[in-house]
């Protein structure tokens, strides 16, 4: 069964089928959002919070809707209203802070260590915009159309951007990698 016909299920009233969209797409979520926030344990909690909105709002899936677009824009979504209900808890230093404590514990060879601290630091430097549509496009593999209508734009829109993003970017990583 596709992912689209599961969903028309769920939003028909058989919601045991949101556990085998929850198989699928847990982990990219939860990836996702691991990314965007930054903190393994929000992203647990924000990648539940996706799965209980799918089916509270279940009924404002619409078939003929790709629902991989549809679920990362409940996610996006979920991570917005958080980050609005906590926009003054958080700063950019503490996110640098923990991306690089995150990527010492992740990885055991140290130059790799120090390389992936710097793109993670340069990712933290980026607007929540840039840094989001690098996630979608380079992390997650998401074809720049699925990112269009995630983001209700034009892929042309979304090539310019992620183009942009990643000269951001590399600019970023080489300015930290001089210091």
């Amino acid at each position: 069964m596709t992912d689209e016909m599961i969903m028309e299920a769920v939003k028909n009233g058989d919601l045991k089928q949101a556990s085998l969209l929850f198989e699928r797409y847990n982990k990219r979520i939860f990836n996702f959002l691991a990314r965007m926030t930054m903190d393994r344990v929000l992203a647990e909690d924000l990648t539940q919070n996706v799965f209980l909105r799918i089916i509270k709002y279940r009924n404002s899936y619409r078939e003929g809707l790709r629902f991989q677009s549809w679920i990362y824009q409940v996610a996006r979504n979920i991570f917005s209203d958080h980050y609005q209900m906590h926009k003054n808890k958080f700063s950019g230093f503490v996110e640098v802070e923990k991306i690089s404590d995150h990527m010492a514990e992740m990885e055991e060879n140290r130059d790799r260590e120090e390389q992936e601290a710097l793109l993670a630091r340069s990712m933290a430097m980026l607007n929540d915009e840039q840094r989001e549509l690098l996630v979608l496009t380079r992390f997650q593999h998401m074809k720049y159309e699925d990112v269009a209508v995630i983001m209700d734009t034009t892929v042309a829109n979304i090539k310019v951007k992620v183009h942009r993003a990643i000269a951001k970017l590399r600019e970023h990583y080489f300015e930290l990698e001089k210091i």
